[in-house]
């Protein structure tokens, strides 16, 4: 225990360094891009004079390492800096209110992905070769394939247009509950997830099915539910594990094109927005709190993963 526990610190630290990295990167990038925060704020007609008095109101005629350490410090305290644009609200207010939108979109994507992966990828192993496995393998290759920017407008066009069940864009004035407006981007973006994990689950689990032990447990007996859950889908599920987690990841930055698409709420179309703006604290903020989930996910996945396998544990020890 530990040397497991020298390991979860060991990736803490790992996981640290890397948000560092991420936040001297999205700082430098603006330090090297041509122009800076003082001539976007001044406009195209701003004189030359404005430019210099915007720099200095801003602190950027300062040296880059002594606005980088006060940045740093500010973070440390929870302290991203205020948007320059629009009410200049402070951005700590701005990430409460998008990043519930951002999570709820990417954590209901990941259960739903990974519930329709395991029981589709079990059953496509345990019929291997008849029609329900030829059918299960022809969809997860077609889920794979399709982009979600063409599954969008598909499924807007059915369940809005056609079948009227479900509200497209999120409006101010919505009139039907928030969670109508999430079901259809949701589902979009757990297509593509869902059926790498379909797939990825039938061959991890035709290959367990394959092992020595599975057929001692199957000579002497043991109930085909209890063979294939305990014995088969338990031994074959690390590396599914570790697919969710990366899938988790890449879906966090997947529903930025979702919250475009359908105008919700979240980090990925206030990064968008502040893109389009030139508002450089936030893009940085954003780039940042993207970066904290995909890191944190990634770390959790580390942890767990030596807690289902005991052979990754004992290799720890």
């Amino acid at each position: 225990m530990p040397n497991l526990l020298r390991s979860i610190l060991l990736r803490l630290g790992y996981a640290a360094i890397s948000l560092f990295f991420i936040s001297l990167v999205t700082f430098l990038a603006d330090e090297i891009a041509p122009g800076d925060q003082a001539t976007v704020l001044a406009g195209d007609k701003g004189s030359y004079e404005t430019v210099l008095r915007l720099r200095e109101e801003l602190g950027l005629n300062r040296p880059w390492p002594v606005r980088y350490g006060e940045y740093i410090g500010g973070l440390a305290r929870g302290d991203f800096g205020k948007s320059y644009f629009g009410t200049k609200e402070p951005i700590i207010d701005s990430l409460r209110q998008t990043i519930p939108m951002t999570a709820t979109l990417a954590t209901s994507a990941i259960v739903l992905a990974s519930l329709i992966g395991l029981v589709f990828g079990t059953i496509g192993a345990i019929k291997k070769g008849n029609p329900v496995d030829s059918t299960i393998l022809v969809v997860g290759t077609l889920g794979v394939t399709v982009p979600t920017f063409v599954l969008a407008p598909i499924f807007v066009k059915f369940f809005t247009e056609y079948l009227d069940l479900l509200p497209g864009v999120w409006k101010t004035d919505r009139v039907a509950p928030d969670v109508f407006y999430v079901i259809m981007p949701i589902v979009i973006l757990a297509a593509r997830p869902a059926a790498q994990l379909t797939r990825l689950t039938r061959a991890s689990m035709i290959e367990t099915l394959q092992q020595e032990f599975i057929k001692l447990a199957r000579a002497k007996g043991v109930p085909a539910s209890k063979l294939y859950l305990k014995h088969g889908l338990r031994n074959a599920i690390l590396p599914v594990v570790t697919a969710i987690g990366t899938n988790f990841g890449y879906l966090l930055t997947g529903s930025y094109i979702m919250e475009t698409t359908f105008l919700l709420p979240g980090i990925g179309s206030r990064a968008i927005e502040a893109i389009k703006k030139g508002d450089t604290p936030m893009i940085q903020a954003t780039t940042l709190v993207a970066g904290a989930m995909f890191v944190g996910i990634n770390l959790l996945v580390d942890i767990v993963s030596p807690l289902i396998d005991p052979r990754i544990r004992e290799s720890q020890v």
